[in-house]
């Protein structure tokens, strides 16, 4: 299940862009459960990666080696 957590140890600052829908949705979650947005945004990004089969991570690193060979030659 996905429940909102308030710890975290570690960061580093990367800059995305959203839709404004969804940073509205994302500051409602986190004033309801007394968080930031920004770690609504990393449980909500740990629960979709975690949900990833690893199949299709194995798909995609192949995908991306082959595009840089495109490019490199």
């Amino acid at each position: 299940m996905f429940k909102i957590r308030n710890e975290y140890e570690n960061y580093i600052t990367k800059t995305f862009r959203i839709p404004k829908e969804m940073t509205e949705t994302l500051e409602e979650l986190a004033k309801n459960h007394n968080t930031s947005a920004n770690k609504v945004v990393i449980q909500c990004l740990e629960y979709a990666l975690s949900s990833i089969e690893e199949e299709e991570i194995s798909n995609n690193a192949e995908y991306d080696r082959g595009n840089k060979e495109l490019f490199q030659g």
